[in-house]
């Protein structure tokens, strides 16, 4: 087996975020449904935007902020994404290289411009999300290089990729490659609108061994067993999979294996301002502890402390060196 060059590599729709705080009425006069990701094209996006009040614009993407909250916390990272080399592009490319994070994924030299999520944000911290895709939907399999696949620890693919045809053959691509270096694969479901459009799609995934590890919330968790038992649910999830990892906003986590479960509790916050990148987070805490090979129930701990800093403020990637939080608090980094 070649030498982990990377604890953890990540493979999403590379996107820029624009968020912005809203009301309800924003969201029904825009017909969105709260809570959800909706893809939308370019004149729709336009629209929305025209609409949007002052914006808060940062890189984001839900694999590429998990991969960035890995680094924050120590680990070797790397990502693959594809955007445009336009303006917007380069801002990405700079941010995720800055967060200590490898990204070497060619630039598109033309196609749609660099994508981007409009993120609506209300009073209750709740984000809805309307995503044009843009150059990410054109990662294709040749973005895949076996060489970097196959030296890292873990792969990381969030569900969104399942979207664009050509991202979903460059998933399967690297989910082969890895497990032909011996590696994990790991996917997270994203949202739960996203696993009703391929559900049968995912538990394929599950079952017939191309993903190790899953990651859900409860909403995502429910829509993927159609139950509204979490229990009933949780059972079939553990049949379903090697690891699976569910959390439950304040209630914490619950973390499964065929013969086993173990629940670690949530972080406290001061305030809730905005839930955006909470579920990436906490993939980056766990993934760190699951490369570091610490016990579950320590790997939970991490991801409900780096969950608990992106929630407290604007945005989907931390604002302090997570590593140093979670030294201060006492937790194995």
């Amino acid at each position: 087996m070649a030498d982990v060059k990377y604890d953890v590599l990540g493979i999403g729709n590379a996107l820029f975020d624009v968020l912005v705080r809203t009301d309800e009425a924003f969201l029904a006069k825009h017909g969105m449904t709260k809570g959800s990701m909706s893809l939308i094209d370019e004149a729709r996006a336009a629209a929305i935007y025209k609409d949007m009040g002052p914006a808060t614009e940062v890189s984001g993407g839900s694999a590429a902020n998990t991969i960035v909250g890995i680094g924050s916390l120590g680990a070797r990272a790397a990502y693959v994404g594809k955007v445009k080399d336009d303006q917007i592009g380069k801002l990405y490319v700079h941010d995720i290289r800055a967060a200590g994070v490898a990204f070497n994924t060619p630039a598109a030299k033309d196609g749609p411009a660099t994508g981007c999520s409009y993120i609506l944000v209300t009073g209750d911290g709740e984000r809805t999300m309307n995503t044009y895709l843009g150059a990410a939907q054109d990662l294709s399999p040749a973005d895949i290089d076996p060489a970097e696949i196959a030296s890292a620890g873990i792969v990381y693919l969030e569900g969104y990729l399942w979207d664009p045809k050509n991202a979903k053959d460059a998933f399967v691509k690297a989910a082969t490659i890895a497990h032909e270096a011996k590696r994990k694969v790991a996917l997270t479901l994203s949202d739960s609108f996203c696993v009703d459009r391929y559900r049968d799609e995912f538990l394929g995934l599950m079952r017939n061994g191309t993903v190790d590890i899953v990651f859900a919330n409860e909403s995502e968790l429910h829509s993927l067993y159609m139950t509204s038992d979490f229990d009933t649910a949780l059972k079939q999830l553990r049949n379903d999979v090697k690891l699976g990892v569910v959390t439950r906003s304040e209630k914490g986590c619950v973390v499964v294996t065929p013969t086993d479960a173990v629940a670690a509790p949530a972080s406290p916050i001061a305030k809730l301002v905005d839930t955006t990148g909470a579920g990436d987070l906490f993939a980056a805490g766990f993934l760190y502890g699951l490369a570091r090979n610490l016990a579950h129930k320590q790997c939970g701990e991490l991801g409900a402390l780096a969950a608990a800093e992106v929630i407290q403020h604007i945005g989907a990637r931390p604002q302090v060196s997570l590593k140093e939080l979670a030294q201060q608090r006492g937790l194995t980094v």
